[in-house]
């Protein structure tokens, strides 16, 4: 390579006052500009003279979908894929065969040293990397995850510098936020007057307080906020009566690692005494309790207001409609015969129709015998009542709620009376759910993808016995694989892809691409009633298709030479019924001792998102799955507004 870059080369690429606007970029645009660049004029020299080393890592980053660039020689020149020149924003495309010096002088030092570094045999990687970059018309702060590593040639010299990058900066400002959130919230709860915050150091035995909780607890507020004070100093506060229920609860949940939720009294240095609700969440660490923060929220005057209109049915209605909850009572034998206003706005029932046992009928089926046991078991037994359901909503559909019972005791005791909440948490359960399945989807399908990659180099190598041919099939199969991913990774409403033909077939086509063997030879056969599909199932689907596509591959008749799968489609009046059969000559397949993760992820894409039913088969000559899906899911679109 020559020392130096020609002047046109090392030139800083141009950025306008304005701010870039930044359009994806194919591979085959990157594929373009490798083809039209003069490489004759740059220290790499003409193409035709790279080395087949050289040749095939630019293939190989290329075609990732992860955002890689080389920088080659001591100047670093730039080859990227489509996910870099993301990244690279305004920069792109001038960047592209330039030198990473030159083309990003803001961090012009840094490059020179990761060059230099690499060139000498080290490695380098870097978490939430912070820099500024020119990238968009003018600076900004951003992250990334980087990792540097040699790139060698066909005599085994370093010649370069291969790094993957992933920008982070969605996350860490994300995460920043969320500790300014949290810090305003600790200033809010402190300035309440109400509410004291602690947190106990188990393994230390020190618990830190604010003012505010050291005081109701009788505990020095700047020796409890700086130094901190054993447990000991603060239970000693409880009241007698409730001590030992405390410390039972306690020795519980730091076990467990639950929630904790008690109320209890406390004895003030006068002599009076308040009530508390005290909730935190102990953190575990190989099963032993290293940490516990929370709260403990004064409700002396919840309690003497309770108290006050214990007796006044009028007081108590008027308190209960006030609430933004749901509120309920019942006798001591748990029938229950009051409901605040807010019960019957959410579920639109008429006054009276849920007394007795009526509540029942507007759960959801499968969780009423739950609830119906576990509301048994605090009638025997008094303890607290708390479950979470599905709960019919006025508009039609089930919404969950976190539902809470105590008992009223007399002076003996004896239950008088049952109070209750409701407390609708349905988007909160749902925006949980969706982060957990998508979180749990996208490693799945990342390690799909490269099992399915080992699979087919195997089957294609077996098939091409002269190996002519055999990169270019190669080369094709991994890109039909690329495309595949693109459809079941999680997307926004402006990165889902599109069909020309959006029909079940088409998507079908698309996502087994990768399997489908050669012309004439195919391994997969598809009949059938093909029927249109809208942008609210192609995600669902295309998750459903793509794991027994994979699986298949993996495990089943697609992983051998001699393989078939029949896949069929029938519409039946308003339902469509998708059969997906495999053959797999002298192969003996057989049901998995416990279902895995795509397994849950395929009931969950048929049977909760399309509001179908799935179900396997497994028989002598291999998997039979058939899915049975409304047509009303396939065609609906999620553009719709909800109410």
């Amino acid at each position: 390579m020559q020392s130096s870059l020609p002047p046109e080369t090392v030139d800083t690429p141009p950025v306008s006052g304005k701010r870039w606007t930044t359009v994806a970029t194919s591979r085959s645009e990157i594929a373009a500009l490798l083809e039209s660049r003069d490489w004759s004029r740059t220290p790499l020299g003409a193409r035709e003279t790279w080395p087949a080393s050289l040749t095939g890592l630019v293939r190989t980053v290329l075609s990732s979908p992860v955002a890689m660039t080389l920088l080659l020689g001591p100047d670093g020149i730039m080859i990227y894929n489509a996910g870099y020149a993301a990244i690279a924003g305004g920069r792109h495309p001038t960047c592209f065969g330039m030198s990473a010096i030159a083309c990003w002088p803001e961090v012009a030092d840094f490059n020179r040293t990761i060059i230099d570094g690499v060139l000498s045999g080290a490695c380098f990687s870097y978490a939430d990397m912070e820099m500024t970059l020119n990238r968009s018309g003018e600076p900004e702060r951003v992250w990334f995850d980087l990792d540097y590593s040699p790139v060698f040639d066909d005599e085994g010299a370093i010649s370069g510098v291969l790094a993957v990058v992933v920008e982070t900066t969605k996350a860490v400002e994300a995460e920043q936020a969320l500790a300014r959130n949290r810090e305003k919230l600790s200033l809010a709860l402190q300035a309440s007057g109400v509410v004291g915050i602690w947190d106990w150091d188990v393994v230390a035995d020190r618990v830190y307080a604010d003012d505010r909780f050291a005081s109701l607890y009788g505990v020095d507020p700047e020796t409890a906020a700086t130094n901190g004070v054993p447990i000991s100093g603060f239970t000693a506060g409880i009241h007698p009566d409730d001590a030992e229920r405390v410390s039972n609860v306690l020795q519980g949940v730091m076990k467990t690692g639950e929630k904790l939720s008690i109320e209890y009294r406390l004895v003030q240095a006068d002599g009076s005494v308040r009530w508390v609700l005290a909730e935190g969440q102990p953190l575990l660490e190989n099963g032993t309790c290293i940490r516990f923060p929370g709260i403990a929220v004064d409700i002396t005057a919840q309690k003497e207001v309770a108290e006050a209109y214990a007796q006044s049915e009028t007081g108590f209605r008027t308190l209960a409609d006030t609430m933004p909850q749901m509120v309920w009572s019942t006798r001591p034998d748990g029938f229950h015969d009051y409901y605040n206003a807010r019960w019957y706005e959410f579920t639109g029932v008429p006054p009276g129709s849920t007394d007795g046992a009526g509540w029942s009928g507007i759960f959801h089926p499968e969780d009423q015998d739950r609830a119906w046991a576990l509301w048994r078991h605090s009638l025997e037994t008094g303890d607290p009542y708390q479950i979470e359901y599905r709960l019919r909503h006025h508009s039609g559909p089930y919404r969950w709620v976190l539902g809470r019972a105590l008992p009223i005791r007399d002076a003996e005791g004896r239950i008088t009376r049952w109070y209750g909440t409701c407390t609708d948490i349905h988007d909160a359960k749902m925006a949980q759910a969706e982060r957990e399945v998508v979180a749990h989807e996208l490693s799945h399908r990342i390690k799909n993808i490269f099992s399915v990659l080992s699979g087919i180099i195997s089957l294609s190598a077996r098939s091409e016995p002269q190996a002519r041919g055999f990169a270019e099939q190669l080369r094709k199969r991994i890109d039909a694989m690329g495309r595949a991913h693109d459809f079941v990774r999680p997307h926004s409403e402006a990165s889902r892809p599109t069909m020309p033909d959006t029909t079940l077939f088409n998507l079908l086509a698309r996502l087994l691409e990768p399997y489908w063997g050669e012309e004439g030879t195919g391994a997969i056969g598809l009949h059938g009633d093909d029927t249109a599909i809208a942008d609210s199932a192609a995600t669902p689907l295309a998750l459903l298709l793509h794991e027994l596509g994979t699986n298949s591959a993996k495990y089943g008749a697609l992983s051998t030479a001699d393989g078939r799968v029949e896949i069929t489609g029938r519409i039946d009046g308003e339902t469509y019924h998708l059969s997906w059969k495999e053959k797999v000559q002298g192969v003996v397949i057989s049901a998995p001792e416990k279902d895995g993760f795509g397994s849950r992820l395929m009931k969950i894409s048929a049977e909760g998102q399309l509001e179908g039913q799935l179900e396997r088969f497994w028989e002598p000559d291999g998997l039979r799955i058939e899915a049975s899906i409304p047509l009303s899911a396939l065609t609906r679109s999620g553009r719709l507004g909800r109410r």
